[in-house]
């Protein structure tokens, strides 16, 4: 299954929500993301069935290894090249804003050369 834009940013969600606060349920990311319900609720959904997250019986979410991978590739692409916009002079909410944008288009190898040079400063 390919995951689209919005995909990975309901796993990066469910992945930063489950880091906070120990759990994640489908409100929980209604509330993080400002979605509605039944969005939230097809978007599990879909998830669900592309193996990406698994529902328990007491409504949490919890994302399966396919989704931990997607979701810690998206988290790490934010965060760094938040930083690496930050470092550069913009300000921190909309190096945020950017980086949720870019995240999702660049390529692995120009995200590796940003690594690089993060590291390197």
């Amino acid at each position: 299954m390919r995951l689209q834009e919005s995909g990975q940013m309901y796993l990066e969600s469910i992945y930063v929500l489950t880091k906070k606060n120990g759990q994640c349920r489908s409100i929980d990311v209604g509330e993080y993301m400002g979605y509605s319900k039944p969005s939230v609720s097809r978007a599990v959904g879909l998830l669900k069935k592309g193996g990406f997250v698994e529902v328990n019986d007491d409504g949490t979410l919890c994302l399966t290894p396919l989704g931990t991978s997607v979701a810690e590739t998206m988290y790490e692409r934010h965060t760094l090249i938040t930083e690496l916009l930050v470092r550069l002079g913009v300000s921190e909410e909309v190096a945020t804003e950017d980086a949720c944008k870019i995240e999702h288009v660049i390529s692995d190898s120009s995200f590796e050369a940003i690594k690089q040079f993060i590291s390197q400063l």
